[in-house]
């Protein structure tokens, strides 16, 4: 079983106060209705844009439905850039109840960044929703939907993902030859050697209950790109449902994905995926 390692600095977030606090853990009861994870590396750009859009959709909720509580947890995941003191603003806007910052020592890679945020998550549904914006945030009602469909939860475990698979001929069209042949052979590897039931296993927005998530991260091995392979990789194996969502998605630049060599580790990464858990190197908990 994998160990979290956290750093000294990693066990503590700025306030809105700029007071120390200690990190909340998922092993604790939620006081949450929803926590949205935002792994973010130099989104000091993008950033703003995605925070706006999720937070006005937020807020809008919680003045319709008062019993409906959130918090906004931005992973800066060892940025060079002002990513922290871009979302501190809104830390400080909204309260620090609402919107935590927690800033990693060092680079760990998206997964890394994303299990960071939910082991320190208070949700009883915990979004995983990507810093760039390019998923329109009210599409959390169609994975919620999906959610709801899955029950009765067996013992309160789901994940409903959101899919870009509805939108691949068109972006075909837009796509080099060689970026669509990469985009074909890694999703025969995916299906041939781990998930054969989620056409979309990369798009950023995905949602689980607080038990599936404690499930799925704490055995998580992948920090980088191919990590939601591995975890949906865990889930069919736990038999944790999962139910794929389409929902709108736009292309934003500035993608930290570079096309040849991120497809080259993720290939990797899936071999080891396979591999390791089929020699029991890797346990499920």
């Amino acid at each position: 079983m994998p160990t979290l390692h956290r750093h000294e600095e990693e066990k503590f977030f700025v306030n809105d106060e700029g007071r120390k606090e200690s990190v909340p853990s998922i092993h604790d009861p939620s006081t949450k209705e929803l926590s949205v994870v935002v792994p973010s590396y130099n989104e000091e750009d993008r950033l703003p844009l995605m925070m706006d859009e999720a937070l006005d959709y937020l807020e809008k909720r919680q003045k319709r439905d008062p019993s409906f509580t959130y918090e906004v947890i931005v992973v800066d995941d060892g940025s060079k850039d002002q990513t922290t003191k871009v979302a501190m603003k809104y830390c400080k806007k909204y309260g620090s109840d609402k919107v935590r910052v927690l800033s990693l020592v060092k680079n760990r890679g998206k997964g890394g960044a994303v299990r960071m945020g939910v082991l320190s998550s208070r949700g009883k549904k915990i979004l995983m929703a990507d810093a760039d914006g390019a998923t329109k945030f009210a599409d959390i009602e169609k994975v919620e939907e999906g959610l709801k469909n899955l029950q009765p939860w067996p013992n309160q475990m789901a994940i409903s993902c959101g899919s870009r698979a509805h939108l691949e001929k068109d972006s075909i069209a837009k796509r080099s030859y060689f970026r669509t042949l990469l985009m074909y052979g890694f999703h025969f590897l995916v299906w041939f050697l781990c998930v054969k039931e989620i056409r979309d296993t990369q798009c950023g927005f995905k949602l689980l209950t607080r038990e599936a998530a404690l499930r799925t991260f704490s055995t998580l091995h992948i920090e980088r790109w191919a990590f939601d392979v591995e975890l949906l990789y865990i889930a069919q194996r736990l038999r944790i449902p999962i139910a794929e969502v389409a929902v709108n998605w736009t292309e934003i630049e500035g993608s930290k994905l570079v096309p040849f060599w991120s497809w080259l580790q993720m290939g990797k990464d899936l071999l080891f995926i396979r591999l390791r858990y089929m020699t029991g190197a890797w346990k499920l908990e």
